[in-house]
């Protein structure tokens, strides 16, 4: 495809897509390989000169299937290159490594998705990495945090489970200044909503899993770099034998098609929902950066042009274990489980006080996080009535 400034609508129609090349084919097949013939035994031993993008050399390196989605993924977010690993957690840790040695020290939002926070503390501590979590909030006072062997700074934004809005491109300039890399997960605004480099990230990691996929069907990782790390981030990720599964890429292809139409509606119902919410009297606040009284609203202007279907709630105390379950037990249309980003609406009980270490979640009441799927506002809203109706009732009798 031409570089002409198309709209990012019209790109993800066209991009990573060749149909003179597969006979006319409007999308290309799925390549099942792991070997790769070569004419010669001067081509074989040569292969490891075609690293570069785009070249077949072996199944784990990426075929024509992978190439297209990465390429897609990449002009769209407007990065060098992109990655395609097996999950999302593998998009996070892989570059991580690639970054940083014993000795080291790295610092993350503390507002970061809880399996990031894992690996920091667990498997970088081990391998001699300490890090240090920071408030989301601090913006260019993250200055006061860095040190002489701070090799990354990693932001989330939104925030996990509590969605707040980072200053980017403040944060971004204090570690460039130190010759930190910016690492962001951009999972949330889905390659579409936000242009992650042009806030100052070095590095773009989304779980592709969710909103590129979209239909809760397969597991994906997807790293996008500028031109200075691309090639230090490949080579680490095929050094830990990081690749993705040749169907969950082709569904992650079909799914990109269809990504824009999809986000415009999970936005449509998300706020729906959230201004419903916002208006119950057993709810003390709604955690959406796109409402005008949510604290991170302006930064989301500034930085966003859009919203997903994603969002958090702090229910009123008094607000016992037994209540929440009552009202998320007995819904209809919302499921209760991990992942989002697919056509079904999610709920779940979220517990970030349990894992904040630089700062202090204070919630009268529960928080949940909810993800507004594809089905009907009007039906969802009558399944949180109902759901409301079973925790109240639930809290009297336990009052």
């Amino acid at each position: 495809m031409t570089k002409r400034d198309y709209k990012a609508d019209t790109l993800l129609g066209h991009l990573g897509r060749d149909p003179k090349a597969f006979h006319g084919a409007v999308n290309p097949p799925v390549y099942h390989a792991s070997t790769i013939l070569f004419d010669s035994l001067d081509a074989y031993e040569d292969r490891h000169r075609y690293l570069e993008k785009g070249k077949v050399v072996y199944g784990l390196l990426g075929t024509p299937t992978t190439f297209a989605l990465e390429e897609a993924v990449a002009r769209l977010e407007g990065g060098s290159g992109c990655i395609a690993v097996s999950s999302g957690l593998a998009a996070i840790t892989g570059p991580i490594l690639a970054l940083v040695e014993s000795g080291d020290h790295i610092l993350v939002s503390d507002s970061v998705y809880q399996p990031t926070r894992r690996f920091c503390d667990h498997m970088l501590r081990r391998l001699g990495v300490e890090t240090t979590y920071y408030d989301p909030l601090i913006g260019a006072g993250i200055a006061a945090l860095m040190r002489q062997n701070t090799r990354l700074v990693f932001l989330e934004s939104p925030g996990s489970l509590t969605f707040e809005v980072q200053d980017a491109p403040a944060i971004a300039a204090v570690a460039k200044a130190a010759g930190a890399a910016v690492l962001m997960d951009t999972t949330w605004p889905a390659s579409l909503l936000c242009r992650p480099f042009e806030l100052g990230a070095d590095i773009s990691i989304q779980a592709g899993t969710k909103y590129i996929v979209g239909h809760s069907d397969a597991m994906l990782g997807l790293i996008t770099t500028n031109e200075a790390f691309e090639q230090k981030v490949r080579l680490a990720l095929q050094e830990l034998g990081q690749c993705a599964a040749p169907d969950d890429v082709y569904l992650a292809l079909r799914g990109l098609r269809t990504l824009s139409v999809r986000l415009a509606r999970h936005q449509e119902t998300g706020l729906a929902l959230a201004r419903w919410l916002a208006e119950r009297p057993e709810v003390e606040r709604v955690l959406h950066p796109a409402l005008p009284g949510d604290p991170g609203h302006d930064l989301w202007r500034r930085d966003f042009s859009g919203a997903s279907g994603l969002f958090g709630v702090v229910l009123r105390a008094p607000c016992s274990r037994a209540a929440v379950a009552a009202l998320i037990e007995g819904m209809e249309l919302f499921g209760l489980g991990s992942s989002w980003g697919g056509f079904e609406s999610l709920m779940i009980a979220a517990y970030p006080e349990r894992i904040r270490s630089a700062t202090t979640w204070d919630a009268p009441g529960r928080t949940l996080r909810i993800h507004a799927g594809l089905e009907h506002p009007a039906d969802l809203i009558a399944d949180l009535e109902a759901g409301f109706e079973r925790f109240n009732r639930a809290v009297r009798e336990n009052a």
